[in-house]
């Protein structure tokens, strides 16, 4: 008792399920989406095979009238409205082709009794010509926006739900039943085929789509890492250059002073400080998220380090003043790293150009902007030949450009050198 309680369960269970299968596949899952224009797999073909649809079902229409009606009758008007319905709706199927296979399967059946009193006796119903093309029509276009097995299960359904209506009815045709199933079948089978080649297209495409940006992303990855490898090899050769020898020198020179140990040392730190900078940049540039590699180091410089940049420079013998004006608060971070970049290069550009200078750094908080002003009194001695071309003034331009903020700088009263970046603190998008 007990296992045929189970048994008994389980196919219950099984035919609920089997319910369930069959109520999504016919009903309530979705066709699928055409692509918008532009996309894969977009149909540039659709207004032209509108145009067609509409015309051969106005054929079809007017060639299923007189199925409808007895020889030499007139026209009824429920025979005008039931071909005009049906022809709706496999026109309907160009938009909700699961609908439209629906309501045109139901108007199959009526046809049916419609034209059961107008059919001479001895055949089966309802495998007329028209109704053969309107079946074949609604599949094909239901076939073109489902899986091939929903398609199947559709074919199923059409084919058992004409045999029972026609059971019902007698009446001659010149089609047999085998002539109209291989006729809605071929319907399915070519709409099946086309909607495999129209997914593999759209996969083929998306598939190329992606390779491109793989090629771009790649391309973009081995130039940020041949920009890494020119900056290891020039920048940081000669940066660990420098610490090594600020370390060595006080060993070189019998009783070194004081001073003179101080100003190597802080030489070194300004080394070994700019090596960690440089470490982490080239870090992010041979990384594959910048981003995400980014999030990993550590923080960039803020104005909140404006004394120990100062304190840095004073320890390389440059007297510098700093006055800030507002009220400090945090910066978008945009903001806050060019700020710090451009006062650390304006104070570069002040000891390599203007040797016995005084700076002074002021800092404006503002309400929708941060200002810093970069000014130095005119130098004791003329600069030294650096023996190249800088950069400083074009990487604060820019700097602030794509802040879209303004940066101006000029010869000062006095004989001195002034820098002004003014950055809002709203970054752009």
């Amino acid at each position: 008792m007990t296992g045929a309680a189970g048994a008994g369960k389980g196919l219950v269970s099984g035919l609920r399920g089997l319910w369930r299968r069959l109520y999504e596949d016919l009903w309530a899952t979705p066709v699928d989406a055409i692509p918008a224009p532009g996309q894969p797999g977009a149909p540039v073909w659709r207004p032209a095979f509108a145009m067609l649809l509409t015309l051969l079902t106005a054929v079809v229409a007017v060639w299923h009238v007189p199925d409808l009606i007895p020889d030499g009758a007139a026209v009824p008007e429920h025979v005008v409205v039931l071909v005009v319905l049906q022809a709706t709706a496999l026109l309907a199927g160009m938009w909700r082709p699961l609908y439209a296979w629906w309501a045109s399967l139901v108007l199959m059946v009526i046809s049916v009794r419609v034209a059961g009193s107008a059919m001479p006796s001895g055949g089966l119903l309802p495998w007329t010509g028209p109704e053969i093309a309107l079946q074949s029509g609604a599949l094909l276009l239901l076939t073109l926006r489902v899986h091939p097995r929903r398609a199947l299960l559709a074919l199923a359904v059409s084919l058992l739900a004409g045999l029972a209506a026609g059971g019902f009815t007698t009446g001659a045709d010149a089609v047999t039943p085998g002539v109209a199933a291989t006729a809605v079948g071929t319907a399915v089978v070519t709409g099946a085929a086309l909607r495999a080649l129209r997914v593999a297209r759209t996969e083929l495409v998306e598939q190329s789509e992606l390779t491109e940006e793989e090629r771009a992303r790649r391309t973009l990855l081995e130039e940020r890492n041949r920009i890494a490898r020119e900056l290891h090899d020039v920048v940081a050769h000669h940066m660990s250059v420098i610490s090594i020898q600020a370390q060595v020198a006080p060993h070189l020179v019998e009783n070194p002073s004081d001073e003179l140990r101080e100003n190597l040392a802080g030489i070194r730190e300004n080394a070994v400080e700019a090596l960690a900078e440089l470490r982490r940049v080239l870090g992010v540039l041979r990384s594959e998220d910048a981003a995400a590699d980014g999030l990993r180091h550590a923080p960039q410089p803020t104005l909140g380090r404006l004394e120990e940049l100062a304190g840095k420079v004073r320890g390389a013998g440059v007297a510098v003043d700093t006055e800030t004006t507002g009220r400090p608060r945090p910066l978008p971070p945009g903001v806050e790293l060019s700020a710090f970049r451009i006062v650390q290069e304006a104070l570069s550009n002040v000891m390599r150009h203007a040797p016995g200078a005084r700076a002074r750094v002021e800092v404006g908080y503002h309400s929708a902007a941060v200002t810093v002003r970069i000014t130095n009194t005119a130098p004791d001695s003329p600069p030294a030949d650096t023996g190249g071309v800088g950069h400083g003034l074009l990487g604060m331009r820019e700097r602030a450009a794509m802040l879209r903020g303004d940066l101006t700088h000029g010869p000062a009263p006095g004989g001195g050198y002034e820098v002004v970046a003014t950055l809002p603190l709203e970054e752009p998008a």
